[in-house]
């Protein structure tokens, strides 16, 4: 118990003073991290704790391309963020079909695209200056 409250400290604390480029990269790994979890709902074997744990997994996964998609500036970040808001979209009816159907694909693809935005991501900021790094992708974000 104890060690689940220094979690969540430390995760308050990385979220509160990380900088607008460094809260996306988090985003991402923390849907990827979310429908991995949701994976491993297909192999348990009572019904009821697969379904849920299929769900809600998905539902936080949808949650952050929610909150991903709210962040874009399409009108500054242009052609990228259309493509990115496209692609959010696209994503989320996936997730969508796959929670409905209890089907892994939607969950594999979207881990697929998300991984690709991830790394890419992370080569950004690490060759990035600071304050241009979240208006690279069209993000409309304050730090």
């Amino acid at each position: 118990m104890k060690r689940q409250l220094i979690g969540k400290s430390y995760l308050q604390v990385a979220t509160q003073t990380a900088s607008p480029g460094h809260l996306v990269l988090m985003l991402y790994e923390g849907a990827i991290r979310f429908l991995e979890r949701a994976l491993q709902g297909f192999d348990m074997e009572d019904p009821a704790e697969s379904n849920q744990t299929i769900n809600n997994n998905i539902l936080r996964a949808q949650a952050i391309l929610d909150e991903l998609n709210g962040a874009l500036n399409v009108g500054e970040g242009g052609d990228v963020a259309a493509s990115l808001r496209g692609l959010y979209n696209y994503l989320d009816r996936r997730l969508q079909e796959s929670n409905l159907r209890k089907e892994q694909d939607g969950i594999h693809e979207t881990i697929k695209h998300l991984g690709i935005l991830r790394d890419a991501w992370r080569e950004m900021l690490s060759k990035a200056p600071e304050p241009a790094e979240a208006q690279m992708a069209g993000f409309a974000m304050v730090g």
